[in-house]
């Protein structure tokens, strides 16, 4: 066994510590970057937010001919979803509801439904670099919310 010294980067997540400050940051910069540059989103301008109060996600926009059923052949959904899904799981807790909407889906996707995840994508973009914190502290506290809806 050899000791290498302190984690810096783990399964995909950057670990930024700052000990002076009691600070601790974990970053999923470069494995959404890979995810963009598998979906040719490397380029695409950022969004401003995964998801909007009228994006209505429904099993009627699941293709309805041949032709339809066609054009969604090539386009890798689940891939996407689940590319994503691991970045959310992990650091992004800030898509988590896009996420849990998009994946409903997953077995017969539409355009709208395909558009949607481009749009978490361009978010994605935008955010790489948010990172997960955590602060030292004297007191710690744990605090849960939960919505009865």
């Amino acid at each position: 066994m050899t000791h290498l010294g302190e984690a810096t980067y783990v399964l995909g997540i950057e670990i930024i510590r700052n000990r002076e400050r009691g600070l601790l940051g974990l970053s999923q910069r470069g494995y959404i970057e890979k995810v963009l540059k598998r979906f040719n989103m490397s380029d695409c301008a950022g969004g401003s937010v995964p998801m909007t109060k009228g994006d209505k996600m429904s099993q009627s926009q699941a293709p309805q001919n041949d032709i339809e059923r066609r054009d969604m052949q090539d386009k890798p959904y689940a891939s996407l979803v689940g590319s994503v899904m691991y970045a959310q799981v992990y650091t992004r807790t800030d898509i988590a509801f896009p996420i849990s909407v998009l994946g409903r889906f997953q077995s017969n996707p539409g355009q709208a439904h395909w558009i949607a995840g481009n749009k978490v994508l361009k978010y994605l973009q935008r955010t790489k670099d948010y990172k997960l914190g955590y602060r030292r502290s004297q007191n710690l506290e744990l605090i849960g919310y939960a919505d009865a809806d």
